[in-house]
């Protein structure tokens, strides 16, 4: 904002004070047309003063004309304010989108590759949610992506950390390099691994200029400070070197690897759905800003990391908050599930459209059972959170199926699987057989091991359950969620957001902007003093183009 000084009678600024004086509309300073002028965020807005003394107050006006008395003496000048204004905008220049907005790579292919394309082509930032696929399935997605948007930068796909899995882990990665996809979001990652930093390192070269440019760049979404800091610095010289003698880089990109961080947009996931710390957004995001700018000046970048928020952002005030906070960009993940685009059934998004704001709970994750990973999901007309605690109880309590008493096994059975624990294990055969052969030969050495794996088989199912919208099971459903996806039904309740045919994750993207630049600009009056009332904080979702 712009402020006006006017002048104090005595003093050398005694000078006519700058005044605004109306055109075709008049000042506004009653609560309701305060509400209204504020809401007009694409126009620069006029703080003007009524009265004089204990009895002058504030208002806003559009329009009119500038200059010595009469009329309302000048405040200041609130600019134009526009949501692709909000954050970083060198975010937009280097993705090339036209808003500071990802939609997250919701895991099994929940994140279509049709929700990805309707993003990208409204120039916003999607990745496909790849984690939990089998190689040929990513690549189906992969063809289709680069068929309908080329090789265009504001489209990606997820690469998730598999420590149980390596070997899907680097044949996901070898797969985005081959497909040259330049977007890559890395999640999930406990440490750096030779898959994500070849994905980081392999698009390096030197321009003209002899500045280091990426091809391909890497999203890392972290929540704790020292998974943070690895993605912030170079890649550790002992890991590049092996990839160089290896030929999964040239002699010239690990050299370049030592100049840049492994990632130059790292997100910071607060408290979300699916994998989450449940830590605040408020704590962690300045945590991890100030832990960037420390790393920036020890390893005296030419470009600072980008940081974004994601986790908790389901309506526009805590998107205006995240901003506020400093972030970058923004994150959005489970809201995305209710899109009419999204990879769940038509079933799932019944369940999580009547999701409120405490209807969520911590539950075993499948892909990280036997480390006692956790995921957020939807409690409300499901009971997979408290199943899956079952099994996990189960598992921590014995070492091998054998041990498990027969009254427990059979509860089991009737209670959690739907099926004896024979059928259930020769599915799981079947499974591991096609997609990693090296889980059997495991599980034939370890007999807690095969538990574990009989265990996720249905942790793994439940999800796929509520993709396919299986009728029978519809109280195993495995929905991630968490409080944010309840906040963002009440804020929808009644409005287009709330219909699952008019929903689009497009219409969720600009809603959440066009409110949050709305509960900005009340923001930036309110500091000057205007009394803004707080109905010029809400913003009603609407079709927006």
């Amino acid at each position: 904002m712009t402020t006006v000084q006017s002048g104090a009678p005595g003093t050398a600024a005694d000078t006519p004070p700058v005044c605004w004086r109306p055109g075709t509309e008049a000042a506004a300073f009653d609560p309701s047309g305060i509400a209204a002028v504020a809401a007009r965020v694409r126009q620069p807005v006029h703080v003007v003063r009524d009265g004089h003394g204990d009895r002058a107050g504030y208002g806003l006006a559009v329009g009119g004309s500038l200059g010595p008395g009469p009329g309302h003496p000048l405040v200041g000048l609130v600019p134009p304010l526009y949501p692709e204004w909000l954050g970083d905008r060198g975010f937009a220049e280097a993705h090339g989108t036209r808003f500071p907005y990802v939609a997250g790579e919701m895991a099994n292919g929940i994140a279509t590759s049709r929700m990805v394309v309707a993003l990208a082509r409204a120039r916003l930032l999607g990745f496909f949610g790849a984690a939990g696929l089998g190689v040929d399935r990513v690549e189906r997605a992969v063809v289709e992506l680069t068929a309908a948007l080329g090789t265009a930068p504001n489209w990606g796909v997820n690469l998730i950390h598999s420590p149980a899995e390596p070997r899907l882990e680097w044949q996901v990665a070898d797969l985005l390099l081959r497909h040259r996809v330049r977007r890559i979001s890395a999640s999930a990652f406990m440490e750096l691994t030779p898959a994500v930093v070849r994905c980081a390192a392999a698009g390096l070269r030197l321009d003209g200029a002899g500045r280091v440019v990426r091809d391909t760049q890497v999203f890392a979404k972290v929540s704790r400070r020292e998974v943070a800091e690895r993605f912030m610095s170079p890649a550790p010289e002992a890991l590049v070197d092996s990839l160089v003698r290896d030929g999964g880089l040239t002699a010239e990109q690990g050299r370049l690897a030592r100049r840049v961080p492994v990632a130059e947009d790292v997100t910071v996931e607060a408290d979300s759905g699916g994998h989450t710390d449940n830590r605040p957004l408020t704590v962690v995001l300045p945590e991890l800003l100030a832990l960037r700018d420390a790393l920036t000046a020890r390893y005296g970048y030419t470009r600072p990391v980008r940081v974004g928020a994601a986790g908790g952002l389901g309506t526009p005030g805590a998107v205006a908050g995240a901003f506020a906070l400093g972030a970058a960009y923004v994150v959005t993940g489970s809201v995305n599930q209710l899109a009419v685009e999204s990879g769940v059934s038509a079933a799932a998004r019944e369940l999580l459209a009547a999701a409120g704001v405490t209807d969520v709970a911590m539950a075993p994750a499948a892909d990280m059972f036997e480390q006692g990973v956790r995921v957020q999901v939807l409690t409300r007309n499901t009971l997979f959170a408290a199943r899956a605690g079952r099994l996990y109880d189960t598992y921590r309590r014995h070492r091998s199926l054998e041990e498990v008493p027969a009254d427990t096994r059979r509860r089991l059975e009737r209670e959690v699987f739907g099926a004896g624990l024979d059928e259930v294990w020769a599915d799981t055969e079947r499974f591991w057989r096609l997609r990693d052969p090296g889980q059997l030969d495991r599980a034939a050495r370890d007999p807690r091991h095969r538990m574990a794996l009989v265990f996720r088989w249905y942790v793994g199912n439940s999800s796929r359950w509520a993709i396919e919208g299986r009728p029978e099971r519809r109280t195993d459903y495995q929905l991630w969620a968490g409080p944010s996806l309840g906040a963002f039904n009440d804020w929808a309740r009644g409005s287009l957001l709330a219909d699952p045919a008019r929903c689009t994750v497009t219409q969720i993207a600009l809603n959440l902007l066009e409110g949050a630049a709305v509960a900005t600009r009340a923001h930036q009056l309110r500091t000057c003093g205007v009394p803004v009332p707080d109905a010029a904080l809400s913003f009603r979702p609407r079709e927006l183009a």
